[in-house]
């Protein structure tokens, strides 16, 4: 046995106490209380380390019944096995002890070798069985932080993705780290988010990146065109919404990620408008998902206060009026409000960026 294990003989006769103390002070270090209330201070002070408790039922201050009472109620008996030692043979004590979670009952006069035999044979069970349980634990955590570095991997792959496409319009990947901050912040901070978990939430926002990973589908010239694009220019840009929904769908690694779902309904819709004018499948009010809303409006007030290849940034309030005007298609009115809300807050992200990037 382990010296180092606590054992805690409960009982007001000092003559039991000697009597277990020299059956067991051989294999581990004792304790002793002479009543209920010394017990349950002895057994808070020493709890991490005590390995079992002889308690006797009849005892003043509190008796042991009282003390059984509160180790159940306070949920230690689970992992600290109790021996009752008593001269008490009525059948309900004895009944109410065992569901109280004593171990086992050993009825005085004590036999000294029946005795250590039965409580060292539960004593090492439950051992065994916490070495088992800190196993357990060990391999949880191993497991754990293995299932967060795949996270994080799948994470960093899908930013790289995302971030391409920004690359190739000039842009330094600010652009996706902002859609990700408005989308996050409107369902964080605003009822568009009521009813999603946190969880949920920033799985939304992790698909918000890949909005625009169509765009690797689309030449450079149009890309890239420094002025108004053609009609027939249009109609290929207008096209990366569907190549984003077919890239990411012919992904499967990405199919097993809960934000795939929310990716996937966003690159193909956030291009959509309330009054159904928008593309490509001219979704209507709420035919269209309030995550894809909220990327699409985040995804124009980012390029309109943004410079872009084609046009210089405008004031966020020339943006907020712009928007608010219609001159950018047609927003959910709920929508609309609730960006309105916390406009002034989005604003610190673009100083944010600008300390940053110098």
């Amino acid at each position: 046995m382990n010296k180092t294990e606590m054992m805690l003989i409960v009982d007001d006769n000092e003559i039991n106490r000697m009597l277990l103390d020299n059956i067991f002070s051989g294999d581990y270090r004792i304790l002793e209380a002479e009543n209920g209330q010394e017990a349950m201070e002895k057994l808070i002070r020493y709890k991490d380390s005590i390995c079992a408790v002889l308690l006797d039922v009849v005892m003043p201050v509190m008796d042991g019944m009282e003390v059984l009472e509160k180790l159940k109620m306070m949920g230690w008996t689970e992992w600290m096995p109790v021996f009752l030692i008593t001269a008490e043979t009525e059948g309900s004590t004895l009944q109410r002890a065992y569901s109280l979670g004593v171990m086992d009952v050993i009825h005085k006069p004590v036999v000294p070798y029946i005795v250590e035999r039965r409580i060292n044979s539960v004593i090492e069970l439950f051992q065994a069985r916490k070495r088992l349980k800190h196993k357990v634990e060990e391999q949880q955590t191993e497991i754990l932080a293995q299932a967060r570095r795949i996270i994080d991997l799948n994470v960093g792959l899908i930013e790289a993705l995302a971030t391409t496409i920004e690359f190739r319009s000039g842009e330094s990947g600010s652009h996706v780290r902002r859609i990700h901050d408005i989308t996050r912040h409107l369902l964080l901070y605003t009822e568009l988010g009521q009813g999603l978990s946190e969880e949920t939430v920033e799985q939304i926002a992790l698909a918000s990146i890949m909005h625009d990973v169509g765009k690797v589908a689309i030449p450079d010239a149009i890309l890239n065109k420094p002025g108004k694009l053609t009609p027939e220019e249009y109609e290929i840009m207008k096209t990366h919404t569907l190549r984003g929904a077919e890239l990411l769908e012919r992904i499967p690694q990405l199919k097993d990620q809960e934000a795939y779902q929310y990716a996937y309904d966003i690159a193909r819709h956030h291009h959509e408008r309330w009054d159904g004018n928008g593309y490509p499948d001219g979704l209507k009010g709420d035919e269209n998902t309030i995550w894809a809303q909220i990327v699409s409006i985040a995804d124009v007030y980012d390029a309109l206060v943004s410079r872009r290849v084609y046009k210089d940034a405008y004031g966020a309030d020339t943006a907020v009026r712009m928007i608010q005007n219609g001159e950018c298609g047609a927003f959910n009115p709920l929508l609309l409000e609730q960006f309105m809300s916390v406009e002034k807050d989005l604003r610190a992200l673009y100083v944010k960026d600008v300390t940053e990037n110098g």
